[in-house]
């Protein structure tokens, strides 16, 4: 991997991990995949590995990522979804040439049609996107509760009550900020000082 871009946030659901690769969108976002090997990159961690990308794939592959992200969203929310997004998400999903194989250790991967094309993998994606916005899944959309993130995850705690996308950035960021509000206030308090 390029040590000169920022780390992938990977998941345990592909659609979900496929939407952090925008994070904070709602503070200053940090793109994952800003050019085309970055792509190439996060499919091979993502067992989808294909050989290249073009810019018109990285494009399509954006495109995918936001229809996702604003899927998941109203999903998360029990809104509409968005017909646009919705398209796109079935439209990825068709144009694909990706079967679904069993391996000898009896775990499913992923075969594309071919190793360098990008729409097999972004159709494995976009179906990964339907089953898990149709509700085919145990576990549930949900919201990350950091103001500057927002990212839908999918939530499989026994609870369904997880409030962070990532507990290691999100969760961590937003217990660090809590936990120096308190003790400054408490430092306020002790020496009598004006909040």
């Amino acid at each position: 991997m390029r040590a000169e871009f920022p780390a992938f946030r990977l998941g345990k659901v592909l659609a979900t991990s496929f939407t952090a690769t925008l994070t904070e969108r709602q503070g200053d976002p940090v793109e994952r995949i800003p050019v085309p090997r970055r792509l190439v990159d996060w499919l091979a961690v993502s067992g989808l590995a294909v050989d290249s990308c073009t810019a018109a794939q990285l494009d399509l592959a954006r495109e995918l990522r936001e229809s996702i992200h604003a899927a998941a969203t109203a999903a998360a929310l029990q809104e509409a979804l968005p017909a646009a997004a919705v398209q796109v998400i079935n439209d990825r999903s068709a144009q694909g040439r990706a079967a679904a194989v069993l391996t000898a250790e009896g775990e499913r991967r992923w075969r594309l049609g071919s190793t360098s094309c990008v729409e097999d993998a972004l159709s494995v994606i976009a179906a990964d996107a339907i089953s898990v916005i149709a509700g085919e899944r145990d576990g549930k959309l949900a919201l990350c509760a950091s103001p500057t993130c927002r990212a839908a995850f999918f939530d499989t705690s026994q609870s369904r009550t997880r409030k962070w996308c990532d507990m290691n950035t999100c969760g961590n960021r937003q217990k660090k900020a809590r936990f120096n509000a308190n003790a400054n206030a408490n430092q306020r308090k002790n020496t009598g000082a004006a909040p």
